[in-house]
């Protein structure tokens, strides 16, 4: 990572993160300085342009100074994962805040277990949290220094 895209980024403020999906997405809300994520809420994201107005509005409650973005590692989905990158790349375009991507590392899937070890058994009643707290995992790793890129920057070779 190039030491000019780190050193860009905001050292205070409120960060939001996203774990991306087609038919919804999680979203978590954290700070820079208390470096703790908590989820936020779950958007269905299949009508694009109410999905996006959505995402505006919150934007302009929480005023973040940083998007994160969870995507699939390189060994992972690979569709995916470029359907994540370009959601990051659409959310720089759109709101022109820095967003990096960070290694969602099967979020949803530890999400739902702890749901069900929380004793919420039944799937119905797990889905609209899930994606909340998948978010809030992805947001709590970069906190606490997962690797990342700028979700705008092109790849550097391998």
């Amino acid at each position: 990572m190039p030491d000019t895209v780190e050193a860009a980024l905001p050292r205070r403020g409120t960060v939001l993160a996203f774990d991306y999906g087609l038919t919804r997405t999680g979203l978590a809300q954290g700070d820079l300085e208390l470096r703790l994520a908590v989820p936020l809420t779950t958007l269905p994201s299949r009508d694009e342009s109410a999905f996006f107005a959505a995402i505006a509005a919150l934007i302009e409650e929480w005023q973040p100074v940083l998007l994160v973005v969870g995507r699939p590692g390189e060994a992972q989905d690979h569709e995916h994962g470029q359907r994540c990158e370009r959601f990051a790349r659409r959310l720089h375009g759109r709101h022109r805040l820095p967003v990096v991507l960070v290694d969602e590392a099967f979020s949803s899937c530890v999400a739902e277990r702890q749901l069900v070890e929380a004793g919420r058994r039944d799937w119905r009643h797990r889905k609209p949290v899930r994606d909340a707290l998948a978010a809030r995992m992805i947001l709590q790793s970069f906190f606490d220094g997962a690797p990342w890129r700028d979700a705008v920057a092109p790849k550097e070779p391998a």
